[in-house]
């Protein structure tokens, strides 16, 4: 992104602006009880709303930032950009010597820091700086890639200004061969670096440098991962494999076999029963931080289109053993995935991650609420059954293959 800077204001730009204005205004904007004044606006200096910090002047504001332009003859602005991002006038806020406007929530490509007031003929400037964040990586496609093949992260500000260059650090500060940015900054598409392992993810650009939160590879604490650690002792352990789809890090279960829309009871092809006690695992929960600041993932490859019943996560308490019948109780809170819903049907292109929050464990098996959400008691058993939700879909075949679950933090 080439910044430019504008040191007079043609007749030509003037005309652009009022131009779109008088296409873009509508009279919602400006009530009967709202008069556009005449005059050249001026602005003496900006502050920022906070009453507390009202004596605060500002040069500067981030993206989606309400600020305060203070000056005379206000009342006359009928448009206002900042840069070549033009922001939204709500009369409700503008008097003739106050306007309250929220800085535009969109990355400016043509910089001039400056804001322009468009009134009638006249466009008046204003020394201003809009502060773009640094780069926000939020999340990947897929947190387990192999060296070679590609990785997409996403996220916001994923800004890649020609004379500095986005960066992406994978663990072992190895730097990654970027091979695309969405055109809304979003989406970073990289090769993934031989020699890399696990860890954060560290984006750099022209605005700054950030650190994700996620982890590359993520090696926090399994509860599952069908290498090391299975549901052996459960009355059901899941079918485990490894191929026909390749596995996204070693041994995955596989959930295979026709479905109704109803999600008829089916816990033979499409459940596993993870009963710590049976398992030999100690009286320990799978985790004890925070749970309203903790996520449960895992790694999912939807094989073909899946069109009813909900994955539903259900954990149980170290008691539990030998037992199905917290399955079908409507006090046990659990998790339910079912991305089908929104669409009609869902299928992956390969090994996807999923991510849900643990404080939206709190569903009963249909889609109610059970009244409560997991507490770390609960913590000691882990069942998944792909069955009911409370959502009708169509017959289909389900093939759904599950690896890396695990709880970490947000």
């Amino acid at each position: 992104m080439k910044t430019k800077y504008i040191k007079i204001v043609s007749k030509a730009f003037l005309l652009m602006f009022l131009t779109v204005g008088l296409l873009f205004q509508s009279c919602e904007e400006y009530p009967n009880a709202y008069k556009i004044t005449e005059g050249v606006p001026s602005v003496n200096y900006i502050r920022l709303t906070d009453p507390d910090k009202s004596d605060s002047l500002i040069v500067s504001a981030s993206l989606n930032m309400t600020i305060a332009l203070m000056g005379d003859n206000l009342t006359s602005i009928t448009e206002m950009w900042f840069n070549d991002k033009q922001a939204y006038l709500n009369s409700s806020f503008m008097t003739s010597s106050t306007v309250i406007v929220t800085v535009p929530n969109e990355i400016p490509i043509t910089v001039t820091d400056k804001i322009y007031m468009v009134a009638g003929n006249d466009t008046v400037t204003y020394d201003f700086n809009v502060v773009v964040p640094p780069p926000a990586p939020r999340g990947m496609l897929c947190e387990f890639v192999a060296a070679g093949d590609q990785a997409v992260i996403k996220g916001n500000y994923f800004i890649d200004d020609p004379n500095v260059p986005l960066e992406v650090i994978f663990p072992g500060d190895i730097a990654a061969e970027v091979i695309s940015v969405s055109d809304d900054y979003e989406e970073i598409v990289v090769v993934v670096p031989e020699g890399t392992g696990s860890g954060p993810v560290t984006v750099k650009n022209i605005y700054g440098s950030s650190m994700s939160s996620f982890y590359f590879r993520d090696d926090r604490n399994y509860i599952l991962d069908w290498d090391v650690l299975d549901a052996a002792g459960g009355w059901r352990s899941g079918v485990i494999a490894n191929s026909n789809p390749a596995g996204v890090s070693g041994n995955y279960v596989r959930f295979d076999g026709d479905m109704p829309g109803d999600g008829t009871w089916n816990e033979d092809a499409f459940s596993f029963n993870l009963w710590n006690s049976s398992n030999g695992r100690p009286d320990i929960p799978f985790y004890d931080g925070d749970l309203n600041e903790a996520v449960l993932k895992f790694e999912v490859y939807v094989v073909e289109d899946w069109k009813s019943a909900a994955l539903q996560m259900i954990f149980t308490p170290y008691s539990v053993s030998g037992t199905n019948s917290y399955i079908a109780d409507n006090t046990v809170p659990r998790g339910l995935w079912m991305p089908w819903a929104s669409t009609g049907s869902y299928m992956t292109e390969g090994w996807t991650t999923v991510s849900i929050p643990m404080s939206e464990f709190h569903y009963t098996n249909s889609g109610g609420d059970a009244g409560r959400t997991v507490e770390t008691n609960d913590l000691g058993g882990l069942t998944f059954f792909v069955w009911s939700g409370g959502v009708d879909g169509e017959d289909c075949r389900v093939h759904m293959c599950i690896d890396n679950i695990r709880i970490v933090p947000m």
